[in-house]
């Protein structure tokens, strides 16, 4: 069973702008529960995006949340996956990046966010799948 990007991503984004302070954009990601924010600007071609570890690097530096903008620590060269990669090809890119969260887009239009939590639940659930289906043809499964 093949699963793809589409189908694993989370359509609800959080977006913010280069400007919004570090602490403006934790409070967000805290409250929405999420690792990572797209960054949308308008002086620069496609989004960027912002993570936690972002966040937690400008801290270990001293640096203050409520001064340090997002635009100042934020990944522009992003690496973008199509709804229609496989979660093997989205995988393979989030680990030879080293990046837990790949932006999702479909054509020039934001699509989703995946992150290494929504591979591995995936992963877990085609596991299961393909466990229940060898126990229901296994000889004896029904008299269980």
């Amino acid at each position: 069973m093949t699963m793809h990007v589409g189908e694993a991503m989370s359509e609800s984004v959080l977006t913010v702008g280069p400007g919004h302070t570090l602490r403006q954009v934790a409070t967000l990601m805290s409250a929405r529960h999420v690792g990572s924010a797209v960054v949308h600007d308008p002086e620069r071609p496609g989004p960027g995006i912002i993570t936690e570890r972002d966040l937690m690097l400008s801290l270990g530096e001293g640096e203050s949340p409520d001064e340090e903008l997002v635009a100042n620590h934020m990944a522009s060269d992003v690496i973008f996956a199509a709804p229609d990669w496989s979660l093997d090809d989205a995988a393979r890119a989030m680990v030879s990046h080293g990046f837990r969260h790949l932006v999702v887009v479909s054509g020039s239009e934001l699509a989703g966010m995946l992150s290494m939590r929504d591979l591995v639940r995936c992963y877990v659930e085609i596991e299961d799948a393909a466990e229940a289906v060898a126990g229901a043809a296994a000889p004896g499964a029904s008299e269980r």
